[in-house]
């Protein structure tokens, strides 16, 4: 595979980058998953727009979006044998101290890109007792700050699950580990509101602006997610996925009528983009 590091692309074996940059030392900067079918990203307007929203709000030079086009161009133009994979670009402040403190160093930015197989049709997901800071200075913000999500995962992986759910502060349901959670209730779709802490997943919006779904944006308890009719993850990589249980509890339907209509919706959205 080959990579696109400041500037050049590079075979990812030979790629490099200081020993003390922010971005690793500290997690000190910002990054998008772009899914990639056919050679082709999906949603990149869409990504880069968040990348770049999120750049600013942790403080970072704004990047160029041009800039970033161009790195993920080159990084596919490279790869031409990638058929379903994911394109991870990375934006962080630069080397930095040894300490927390920035030099005000230009940016680095990184295009790396990975094969990925077909998630499983249905995921096992697990609650976890850590919540979500709703409030928090990161909330919001695709931060390259992402142990809490790893810790959150593997103890899904430990548990047979393929994802993890957090609550927020309040108790009230948020997101999963690299997912967006929607939950079918009495009939209605509903998925947390951005102001319960959950990030603003590209997935989501396209779910909830352009598959034709009547969608309530609202809290509601973590508790619900075992009373719910049909509940589903929305993600880059996942795309629409059902759950079948949560912490071994079986969902009722799945998937239930509504999931299967956002899943159609959704398949159609791909469809489309990858047919231009």
């Amino acid at each position: 595979m080959f990579a696109y590091v400041n500037g050049s692309v590079v075979d990812e074996s030979t790629a490099a980058i200081s020993v003390f940059d922010h971005g690793f030392t500290v997690g000190d900067g910002v990054f998008e998953s772009i899914a990639v079918r056919q050679g082709k990203g999906f949603a990149v307007t869409e990504h880069l727009e968040r990348l770049v929203r999120s750049a600013v709000r942790l403080g970072l030079p704004r990047p160029d979006v041009d800039d970033l086009q161009r790195a993920i161009d080159l990084t596919l133009a490279a790869n031409p044998a990638l058929g379903r994979g994911a394109l991870r670009v990375t934006y962080t402040s630069g080397p930095g101290t040894v300490g927390s403190g920035r030099t005000g160093a230009a940016p680095t930015l990184v295009v790396g890109i990975r094969q990925l197989a077909p998630y499983e049709d249905l995921a096992e997901v697990i609650t976890v007792p850590w919540p979500r800071n709703e409030r928090g200075a990161l909330t919001g913000i695709k931060t390259t700050s992402y142990a809490e999500n790893a810790l959150a995962l593997a103890d899904a992986h430990r548990q047979g699950a393929s994802e993890a759910i957090f609550g927020n502060t309040r108790g009230n349901l948020c997101e999963g580990s690299g997912t967006n959670v929607f939950v079918v209730i009495n009939g209605q779709l509903v998925t947390p509101p951005l102001s319960a802490g959950c990030l603003a997943g590209i997935t989501r919006s396209l779910v909830i602006e352009r598959c034709d779904l009547a969608v309530d944006q609202r809290d509601v308890p973590l508790e619900v997610l075992y009373m719910a009719d049909e509940a589903f993850l929305t993600s880059s990589t996942r795309d629409v996925q059902p759950i079948r249980s949560v912490d071994g509890r079986g969902v009722p339907t799945c998937p239930g009528p509504v999931t299967e209509q956002a899943m159609r919706a959704y398949a159609a959205l791909l469809a489309a983009a990858y047919s231009r």
